[in-house]
């Protein structure tokens, strides 16, 4: 078979505050097993649940510069709280480059909600943003279904530390989960891309509260097949060839500790540099 061209060669940017856009990037292998992706965790500046939403945009545009400047084809904003502050302004700088933003399953929650009581786990940015209330007012006007929202404060920390089924998290977790069980809800959005790494410790609070019943949505499975879609329909996927796909990573902290978690999380050892991003502009560290 022969190779693919530059263009189609081209690898896929995923970029999060930290380590929960690989729970995005996981869905993105398994349905894109051929593409080349570069991953970028701003973990020296995580998490961005805390700051301000115009300094989450302008970190995010810098950070979609420097992997345009890598040959990136497409962009896959893998952090809600990115999404909410920076995906439009990421539009306007990059029209015709297909760009995919992770938004909480609101109406997939709806579908799978038997009693209309749904709860939103996520960062207070996330929730406060308007793109989101906009989407919470539009799916609860459609589908009846009532949004319980919950801010995480804390836990993006914990996941960031690769605490996600220590003590400590368990109860973090049980203080956010068991006054919205108390209210009934029976579905439960994991509306952070940190949040599918502690799917476990959730599901054994909702086991021992008795609560088989709860549905859990993550919605890293819908943006990779949109991402597949957008790649399709501008003829860029890239073909099975002899050269197997590639993977990169870079990190605004430590190299050594990236290494450690997509070890210990998706069982990958990629090649991982260490980045820095002073305002606007990022530069790849000489070592």
């Amino acid at each position: 078979m022969t190779s693919a061209s530059p263009l189609l060669d081209a690898p896929i940017g995923v970029f999060d505050s930290g380590v929960g856009g690989m729970s995005v990037l996981r869905h993105i292998q398994a349905q894109l097993p051929h593409e080349n992706l570069i991953y970028l965790a701003d973990t020296g500046y995580a998490p961005y649940g805390a700051k301000p939403e115009h300094v989450v945009a302008e970190r995010s545009l810098a950070i979609a510069q420097f992997l345009v400047g890598q040959g990136a084809k497409a962009l896959v904003v893998a952090c809600n709280t990115a999404t909410v502050a920076a995906i439009k302004l990421l539009r306007a700088h990059y029209p015709n480059l297909p760009l995919v933003g992770v938004e909480p399953g609101l109406k997939p929650a709806a579908a799978a909600s038997r009693n209309g009581q749904v709860a939103v786990l996520a960062t207070d940015v996330t929730l406060a943003g308007a793109k989101f209330l906009l989407l919470r007012d539009q799916v609860s006007n459609a589908s009846g279904a009532k949004f319980l929202l919950q801010g995480c404060p804390g836990l993006v920390d914990q996941i960031e530390l690769g605490e996600c089924d220590s003590g400590a998290t368990r109860v973090m977790l049980e203080g956010y989960l068991l006054p919205l069980l108390a209210k009934g809800v029976d579905t439960v959005v994991l509306g952070c891309t940190h949040y599918p790494f502690v799917r476990a410790s959730i599901e054994s609070i909702l086991a021992k509260a008795g609560r088989h019943d709860v549905v859990l949505i993550d919605t890293g499975d819908a943006v990779a097949r949109q991402l597949a879609r957008l790649l399709a329909s501008n003829a860029c996927l890239r073909p099975e060839s002899g050269t197997p796909a590639t993977l990169k990573a870079f990190t605004t902290a430590s190299g050594t500790a990236l290494s450690a978690a997509f070890s210990s999380l998706l069982g990958l050892v990629p090649v991982v540099k260490e980045l820095r991003i002073e305002k606007d502009l990022a530069i790849p560290d000489a070592h």
